[in-house]
């Protein structure tokens, strides 16, 4: 029998051979990927991977190194990450490769950090991408039906889907060339629209999947959602949970191609949240069943930049409540937490892909346990499940005792000793702050992860203004008899399409509504996402929605009227059967009511039309010093004004931090920065209700659970990238729709200014001290037998005091701790020498180190630590450990 101890050694030098090592001109040595019922198989051994979602077109190339160092740091084997069709190929024919959507780049430096890639071709993404991913133009196509058994549409597909093959395959980025990708995805989550085109939709999924194999690859293809996937490719699994997914076949391995650890964010919608507790009870379920592939959808969400957000209605942030933010801090103690559990399960490694199956105990009513043994070898891991949503369980597993939490998972690797619980939450917890100036002095509000200094500086009192013509500006405006589709006439090239007519009013109609106490109004039948209605060049009112009914009161004069309606698309649909068909604008008929001699249609009148904004066209937005422009110092008695334009100049904050614009007092519009548009703002407010105070983790976890920001706009923030600014002189300019403050508009910066963690003397020793550690006697041992608080600010950011320390039985939560009635008194100064003046520390969680203030009692360390920016002449890196 071959010695465990040995096992494991060659284990973990395969694994690090095939994950970081390189050869010249090779980000790996080549090798195959295929795969069997258990697992993907890499170079000739099954792996059990770990996967980080990241869209390289929501984040800047800049920003891409760390936002994958990160991803590695937290335990991710691979990267993944969609292609988007519309970001490369705006204009049938023209390709763009350059800048976020350099995706050669980013699989390359993916390459580099010796991590995989899986690449999700599509081409349809969904993503909450506009229009799904799908480039507008794709629509004209004379007779396509997109994601069908159709041929314009399939020839499209097939073309594009080559030319990303291609383009991979001519820089050796695939694993057999030494690249990192080692899996493609052909269509995305079709299974859940198929029936909606019958026979038809069955014979485009066989063709896809035979058009994707065909291109010679050379690596497995899956697709999602896709019960019926034919036999060459890998159906995954997306959602919540997917522990009790099956592939089609039994020759298949178990993927989940998205974990969904949050979700999507609407304008005037409450912010998701997922707790990590629940999300690392789905990971661990999903391994303890049977899995072999996870990724998490997303680990980084970044930003949607310009107008690439879809929808409709889905807001600039592309958040997601992910382990990264947004900007590309870390979201703690989502990450660390996750990295434990992804440490926990690369000890079980060796045993679960030895493994054909897993053995199932039944453990209670709700308890149960799945054990993998090691072949030949006496190597074994074993994960304990509570699947209850409201009581402990103490269950007996292979003669020993353990006490499992409500709906966790007890990950053992050598089946005795439980390294990780997921519902145990060791990590810190991270508050970030959103200021003007680094670490100001002023009074601090918000919620309990994220602080808000009020008072602050503005970014400028000097701002310049031009109006945007309401109507028609240009040369370009054509008239028509009747009504036009909005997408058909602006081609997504704005957001916004004038339709403008003429109603003449008689003396006769005038008398007939004083006579008769009658207010005529103008009916639309059905209208998506925004219009504004202007009678003679007045605005008269707004409606908002998803094809819903418009019934306006208008104030018209005698003689002829000019009937002006602003239609507005906010992202274009990104889901559904159909997608081409889905316009936007008007649909049914436009009347005048209330008329003497009775309704009036105007849906046949003769229409004047106008895409998009004048300032728009004559980008505004980048020509500063174009002395053509009628730009005008703005008062402060000018504002609000609707259909504005503003720009001023602002000095980057100093530090590295990131960067956000606070638009909170505007209404609704969008904003560039140096001509680099960051995206559209709207300061919809979130209903008051249906947010919970204490969000229990426990049961299954859906959209409308655990939300927050009740009764306030759903985003205010909207993220600079630190490359686009230059230090000095940026250029921001602003067009602002419904009417808004712009003198109250502020620069700031986001940063973690403190941390805080709650570890008790019953919490794990670190999962990292057992992989550093080998198999004896069938057991895993560390030198490491008591648990350890660790704390860490950002890169840049030392800890510059400690605001509160408790050995005992400290209360409440990060925000506000309090010492109870068991305190060890020399916390504070043990925790001042340990950690003040350094990146990071840890401190053992024991009596040995704090001495024990209340015998027979289980103690708990709580602490919260202030971050500061370091001095690059002072700033300790080192660790200090007690």
């Amino acid at each position: 029998m071959q010695n465990k101890t040995l096992f494991g050694l060659q284990w973990l030098t395969m694994v690090l051979i095939v994950t970081v090592g390189m050869v010249s001109g090779e980000y790996f040595k080549p090798f195959n990927v295929s795969y069997d019922h258990r697992a993907l198989i890499i170079d000739g051994q099954r792996r059990m991977l770990i996967s980080a979602g990241i869209h390289y077109p929501r984040a800047t190339p800049e920003m891409w190194p760390d936002l994958i160092a990160k991803s590695k740091e937290g335990g991710a084997d691979v990267i993944q990450t969609y292609v988007f069709w519309s970001g490369h190929e705006p204009v049938r024919g023209q390709y763009n490769f350059q800048g976020r959507y350099d995706v050669v780049k980013f699989v390359k430096l993916v390459g580099e950090t010796g991590l995989y890639l899986h690449l999700r071709i599509g081409p349809y993404v969904c993503a909450e991408w506009n229009f799904g991913g799908f480039p507008v133009w794709l629509r004209d196509i004379p007779g396509i039906v997109f994601r069908t058994d159709n041929e314009p549409f399939k020839e499209e597909m097939k073309r594009f889907v080559k030319k990303i093959v291609d383009v991979m395959r001519d820089e050796s980025l695939f694993s057999w060339q030494g690249g990192p990708i080692i899996m493609l995805q052909i269509e995305n989550e079709y299974g859940n629209i198929e029936s909606s085109y019958g026979q038809k939709g069955k014979e485009y999924v066989k063709w896809a999947a035979n058009m994707a194999v065909g291109l010679g690859a050379g690596v497995p293809w899956v697709m999602c959602r896709q019960t019926d996937a034919p036999e060459n490719i890998i159906d995954a699994c997306n959602g919540y949970y997917c522990d009790g997914f099956k592939p089609n076949s039994n020759k298949k391995p178990v993927l989940w191609t998205e974990n969904w650890d949050g979700w999507y964010t609407t304008w005037g919608g409450r912010l998701p949240h997922r707790p990590v507790e629940d999300l690392a009870f789905a990971v661990a379920r999903f391994y303890q069943r049977g899995g072999s592939f996870q990724n998490y959808y997303m680990f980084f969400g970044g930003t949607n930049f310009g107008r690439t957000s879809g929808g409709p209605n889905y807001v600039t942030s592309y958040d997601y409540d992910a382990p990264i933010d947004e900007y590309g801090l870390l979201s703690q103690p989502k990450w660390g937490h996750l990295k434990d559990l992804h440490a926990a399960i690369k000890l079980c490694e060796p045993a679960l892909v030895s493994a054909e199956s897993a053995q199932y105990i039944t453990l209670g009513s709700m308890q149960e346990a799945h054990v993998y043994r090691g072949g030949n070898t006496s190597i074994c891991s074993a994960f304990l499940a509570n699947i209850d949503e409201h009581k402990t369980s103490t269950v007996q597993f292979l003669g020993r005792s353990y006490t499992l939490p409500p709906w966790s998972v007890s990950i053992l690797p050598d089946c005795k000793n439980a390294v990780f619980n997921t519902a145990k939450v060791g990590a810190q917890t991270s508050i970030k702050l959103v200021d003007f100036e680094p670490m100001s002095s002023s009074k601090s509000s918000g919620p309990e992860h994220l602080m808000i200094r009020t008072e602050l500086p503005l970014i400028s009192q000097s701002w310049m203004t031009l109006k945007e013509p309401i109507g028609a500006w240009g040369d370009d405006t054509f008239i028509v008899q009747g009504l036009l589709e909005h997408l058909n006439v602006t081609k997504d090239r704005s957001d916004y399409l004038w339709y403008i007519t003429r109603v003449y009013v008689s003396d006769e109609d005038i008398a007939y509504w004083k006579e008769n106490a009658v207010t005529p109004s103008l009916q639309i039948d059905s209208m998506r996402d925004v219009v504004r209605i202007f009678i003679n060049g007045q605005l008269i009112g707004s409606e908002r929605g998803h094809w819903v009914k418009v019934v306006q009161d208008v104030e018209l004069k005698q003689g002829y009227n000019d009937v002006m309606l602003l239609s507005q698309t906010v992202g274009l649909q990104n889901y559904g059967a159909f997608l081409e068909k889905d316009g936007a604008g008007f649909k049914g008929q436009i009347t005048l009511t209330g008329l003497k001699n009775g309704d009036v249609d105007l849906t046949h009148s003769t229409w004047t039309y106008q895409v998009g904004l004048k300032g728009e066209f004559q980008k505004l937005y980048a020509n500063d010093n174009d002395e053509s422009l009628s730009w005008t110092n703005l008062t402060h008695d000018e504002v609000p004004s609707i259909l504005s334009w503003y720009k001023t100049h602002f000095d980057s904050p100093g530090g590295k931090d990131p960067v956000v614009v606070d638009m909170s007092s505007m209404g609704k519009g969008q904003a560039w920065v140096n001509g680099h548009h960051i995206g559209r703002y709207w300061t919809l407010v979130a209903p008051k209700d249906g947010c919970q105070e204490n969000c229990n983790y426990r049961g299954a976890y859906n959209s409308g659970k655990c939300q927050t920001n009740c009764g306030k706009p759903t985003q205010i923030w909207y993220h600079v990238p630190r490359s686009w600014l230059q230090p000095s002189d940026n250029l921001l300019v602003v067009f602002e729709e419904t009417g808004g403050n712009p003198f109250e508009v502020s620069v700031k910066t986001v940063s973690v200014e403190a941390v805080c963690a709650h570890v008790s003397e019953d919490y794990y020793p670190p999962v990292k001290t057992w992989s550093q550690s080998s198999y004896i006697n069938g057991e895993l041992f560390t030198d490491q037998r008591k648990p350890v608080m660790e704390l860490q600010c950002e890169d840049g950011y030392t800890i510059v005091s400690i605001e509160f320390a408790s050995y005992g039985t400290p209360q409440g939560s990060c925000q506000s701790f309090s010492t109870g009635n068991c305190h060890a008194p020399t916390s504070s100064s043990i925790l001042s020498k340990a950690c003040e003046g350094r990146n990071r520390c840890k401190i053992e969680v024991s009596n040995s180190v704090f001495g024990d203030p209340c015998p027979r009692t289980v103690k708990t360390l709580a602490v919260k630590a202030r971050c500061k920016p370091s001095l690059s002449s002072s700033w300790y890196t080192g660790l200090s450990e007690i």
